[in-house]
């Protein structure tokens, strides 16, 4: 399969950069350990969901130590919306307890020691370096993995494979830039079943769209 050059990744990043100017998290938060809670909860639900949930919860409880004394049962009612609630609940309640015990009731700015935290996996860890620590990093949800691979920006059949990818093929200062980028384009025009090519600025440049595939899924 043919691969794009690097002037244009340079050209579909320029184009990128001027469609979603000054691109900014979707998920409601005011601390790193609301952006960590949130980006838990969003697995398998909408950031609208999300932050209607949260909007909720951080009025009682906004930091380790309240999700400890708000309760598992309590959290699992409140998050219910969200979906699988027992399963986030019991993560939330139990990275609450290890960031108490281990790291001083504060959120660590490292990747590495994120993904120790329960239910805290590699995309989860780059959201939260990325937006709450202003860290360089790219995570690679459904959209971002759909649209990269489709473009050409990445060539992987799994999420690590295309974190790596990106994380070669576009420059560090716009990693997390074009996380949200891909976010937004993958949610309005590149869409998981009917992307919309034919009004699609990246066209001309797409691997997905010159290789004519425009009805593959």
């Amino acid at each position: 399969m043919k691969k794009l050059t690097q002037e244009e990744i340079s050209e579909i990043l320029e184009l990128l950069s001027k469609k979603y100017e000054n691109p900014k998290p979707m998920l409601d938060f005011t601390t790193s350990f609301e952006l960590l809670v949130a980006t838990v909860l969003s697995a398998q639900c909408t950031d609208v969901r999300v932050n209607k949930v949260t909007s909720h919860l951080y009025k009682l409880a906004n930091t380790p130590k309240d999700i400890i004394n708000l309760g598992q049962k309590e959290l699992e009612s409140i998050i219910k919306s969200c979906g699988l609630s027992k399963t986030k609940s019991t993560n939330i309640v139990s990275l609450s307890q290890m960031l108490i015990d281990h790291y001083d009731s504060q959120v660590p700015a490292s990747i590495e020691e994120l993904v120790k935290l329960p239910g805290v996996g590699r995309k989860t860890a780059n959201v939260v370096v990325s937006n709450a620590f202003g860290i360089p990093a790219i995570a690679v949800d459904t959209h971002v993995f759909r649209v990269a691979n489709r473009i050409g920006l990445a060539k992987s059949k799994n999420v690590d494979g295309t974190e790596k990818d990106l994380r070669k093929n576009i420059p560090e200062n716009l990693w997390t830039d074009a996380h949200h980028w891909l976010i937004y384009h993958g949610r309005q025009v590149c869409n998981a079943r009917n992307p919309k090519c034919g009004e699609c600025m990246l066209k001309n440049l797409c691997l997905y769209h010159r290789k004519g595939l425009n009805n593959v899924g």
